[in-house]
């Protein structure tokens, strides 16, 4: 969407204005009447996302690896994002696996392509896609592993309201797909 097509910020305010006179509250109630202006930046910051690129994170990276080869893993980083059909929270745990190729990127560049990636309206399945699609094309690896665990509050809080349930999705490319062994590997690393 261009920026020039998006709403103003008093048209979001507005918008949530309307939202809580449908639910029958007051909005000029003392306790609501900043709950617009509030509701509005939390938005900007669960959904940042959009304003940065994942694969401009993933450039910097270096050569001096003294020939290091081996899996790479960054385990358990917690995420929050919304998914896009409700936008009900989505609270889970990524890990993270390379094999590289020559050349490595910060571990906290890892954490960040998940972040990204994270603060969009999302489906899992495709968030997890998307994190090894980048990885995989900025930094050329053997091969990456993606795998996510999330609880959906669009299932657990709503709907069928099944608390305690998550969703674990994987992404494998080049090595991770091709061979079995890297993949178990890798496997046996997720809590």
């Amino acid at each position: 969407m261009d920026q020039h097509d998006r709403p103003s910020r008093s048209d979001v305010e507005e918008a949530v204005r309307t939202i809580l006179l449908w639910t029958g509250e007051n909005p000029d109630r003392d306790g609501l009447r900043d709950t617009p202006k509030r509701v509005t930046k939390a938005f900007e910051e669960y959904f940042r996302g959009y304003n940065e690129d994942p694969e401009e994170i993933l450039s910097t990276t270096f050569e001096e690896t003294a020939g290091y080869d081996e899996m790479i893993v960054l385990r358990g980083i917690r995420f929050e994002s919304h998914c896009e059909h409700h936008m009900a929270p989505i609270i889970g745990r990524a890990w993270v696996a390379y094999i590289p190729n020559g050349r490595v990127v910060g571990i906290s560049k890892l954490a960040r392509v998940v972040e990204v990636y994270a603060k969009r309206l999302q489906i899992q399945e495709k968030m997890t896609a998307q994190i090894a699609n980048a990885i995989d094309s900025v930094l050329q690896p053997q091969g990456v592993g993606i795998v996510l665990k999330a609880e959906h509050f669009c299932m657990t809080a709503r709907g069928i309201m099944k608390p305690g349930t998550d969703l674990v999705t994987s992404r494998m490319l080049g090595c991770f797909r091709d061979n079995p062994t890297t993949r178990q590997e890798f496997l046996s690393m997720i809590e």
